[in-house]
């Protein structure tokens, strides 16, 4: 099989056939996530502040599984259940990105999994072997995974 399942142990558990995150080659596709606290496996209490920062802290779980960062992220699909709180939810977007931005798309929703008011799904590019001017050939080299 040519992809990987990036599934991190601190992360919050699949609720369903999926993976967390998956990496063919250089690509990596998150899966939509949702405000849940790992430790539980309950939504976080809260506004939709509180439900983004989770979802970012979930992304953030699984790109340090895959030795990325939010800067490796180049394209976001957010997903809100009440429009209204676009502005809300940008605000803490914002705190997570720096520029260049990621290209994303936003879209209102009827509901989302467990109640969640938000879930964010995202495509990465690993570039780790080009920042780090890697041939491939190393061994234990986090670009080369």
């Amino acid at each position: 099989m040519f992809n990987k399942a990036i599934k991190p142990e601190k992360g919050p558990k699949a609720i369903g056939p999926y993976s967390p995150g998956v990496k063919l080659g250089d690509f990596v596709y998150l899966s939509g996530q949702i405000p849940v606290d790992p430790e539980t496996g309950n939504l976080v209490e809260g506004d939709i502040r509180q439900q983004t920062h989770q979802v970012f802290q979930n992304i953030l779980t699984i790109l340090e599984e895959a030795h990325l960062r939010f800067d490796h992220v180049v394209k976001t699909t957010v997903f809100l259940t009440d429009m209204a709180d676009f502005a809300a939810m940008n605000e803490v977007y914002a705190e997570y990105f720096e520029e260049p931005y990621p290209a994303r798309s936003c879209i209102q929703v009827a509901a989302l999994p467990k109640g969640a008011q938000v879930e964010i799904e995202c495509l990465v590019i690993d570039t780790l072997r080009y920042e780090n001017n890697c041939s491939g050939s190393c061994d234990g080299c986090s670009g080369c995974d």
